[in-house]
């Protein structure tokens, strides 16, 4: 039999699809009509949200640098701040120090990429990115490195339909 006559036999009989062993009939779902063990769309965001989420990642990579090195490190603002000095940068030092000592991005972004995984949607998406980009520029890179990983394996499963 050629290889044209085999794929019409095979479209002409859904019995013999794939999966199908020796005429058994394929496991297709009586909803759907389509092979219930094929797994469904990946998680690929589009082009226009990818766009968002690319802008998003990168200023919170950029506002993680600008505090670590411009606020947190600088001698001076630290000098100040430690002075009494009451400005929204002394404000952003203490609380960005105090979340970054106790892991927190690194938690964050570990629990968003976590629940990505299991269920991919582009917001948990985004907030496991930004909190990642924090989290690895402002000493919490264990946690957060490991979250970039399952961001990266999220987009290898099937999206859950709505429907």
């Amino acid at each position: 039999m050629s290889n044209t006559t085999m794929r019409d036999t095979v479209r002409d009989n859904p019995d013999l699809g794939p999966g199908s062993a020796g005429g058994t009939p394929a496991s297709l779902s009586e909803e759907s009509g389509r092979d219930a063990r094929a797994p469904g769309r990946l998680f690929r965001p589009a082009a226009a949200s990818l766009n968002w989420v690319i802008a998003v990642g990168f200023l919170a990579l950029g506002y993680a640098i600008y505090l670590r090195y411009l606020v947190i490190e600088q001698t001076q603002i630290g000098l100040a701040c430690d002075g009494g000095l009451r400005t929204w940068q002394c404000l952003s030092r203490t609380v960005v120090s105090a979340l970054f000592e106790n892991q927190v991005f690194g938690w964050i972004s570990l629990g968003a990429a976590v629940l990505t995984v299991i269920r991919p949607v582009l917001p948990l998406f985004t907030i496991s990115l930004a909190a990642s980009a924090f989290g690895i520029v402002l000493h919490n890179a264990g946690l957060s490195g490991l979250a970039a990983a399952l961001l990266i394996l999220s987009f290898a499963r099937p999206v859950v339909d709505q429907s």
